[in-house]
């Protein structure tokens, strides 16, 4: 348990609702193993970055004003989609800036930095016994900040290693190109699948050569790609959401 006063509001991108529901329980669950108040408003939708990618983000607007009337009365928002969060601290700057937008933007926080830069939860004394790759999704890594991008020349961070870092068992590998796109890029990949499909193979070589057991990440999305990639190939790899792994916690 940790002293913590504030509402949370826990916001599940469309595709982890419909496709892979076990990453939004685990968000959840983890939350609430921390002894936090966390709601989930059941009148949420998507948070509009599907239409804006694809060029239509003024049709968007009504998604993302959904969006602020469904959150605006938490203290917090939290979300296992590091893009997801990126969108609405960025790109809701086409509303009117309201109190209420204004406070959504400010305080919409992807799990793994709000562990760490609101809750200073660094180590739950997790216990994972695999080699695991960590695969540094776009928006995350140089929207959000979540670590330091190969091309800058300053000290390594990550936030996404920190968390694992501590746990008990876990291995995690040296990737040959760490920050290297798997190739989703949304709508891109539907777009322009071949050069999607190409890049996702050479990040899943990079973590199979490396002796990865499971990639995981904080986007679903990048590792609904990969997944695909590695059943149709049938590679011995595993994809699993970073909330997944920090949930194996147990208080």
């Amino acid at each position: 348990m940790i002293t913590f006063k504030g509402r949370i509001g826990l916001f599940i991108p469309c595709y982890i609702d419909q496709f892979y529901p076990q990453v939004g329980i685990a968000t959840l669950e983890l939350l609430e193993k921390l002894g936090l108040d966390v709601a989930y408003p059941f009148r949420q939708t998507c948070c509009g970055q599907p239409m804006a990618n694809s060029g239509c983000e003024e049709d968007a607007r009504k998604v993302y004003q959904k969006f602020v009337a469904n959150f605006s009365s938490f203290d917090y928002v939290v979300s296992p989609s590091g893009s997801c969060v990126y969108h609405v601290r960025k790109h809701y700057n086409i509303l009117e800036q309201t109190e209420d937008v204004k406070k959504v933007r400010q305080n919409t926080f992807e799990l793994c930095e709000f562990l760490l830069d609101v809750l200073n939860v660094d180590d739950l004394g997790i216990h994972f016994p695999h080699k695991v790759g960590i695969h540094q999704s776009c928006h995350g890594l140089r929207g959000l900040k979540l670590g330091t991008g190969s091309e800058l020349v300053f000290e390594k961070q990550s936030k996404v290693h920190k968390l694992l870092s501590k746990a008990k068992g876990l291995e995690i590998i040296n990737l040959d190109r760490e920050d290297e796109c798997c190739g989703f890029g949304g709508t891109f990949s539907v777009f322009q699948p071949d050069i999607s499909v190409k890049m996702g193979k050479d990040r899943i070589a990079d973590h199979q050569k490396n002796g990865a057991e499971y990639i995981t990440a904080t986007d679903t999305s990048c590792l609904m790609h990969l997944e695909g990639i590695i059943r149709r190939n049938n590679k011995p790899l595993k994809t699993i959401h970073i909330a997944e792994i920090l949930n194996t916690w147990k208080p």
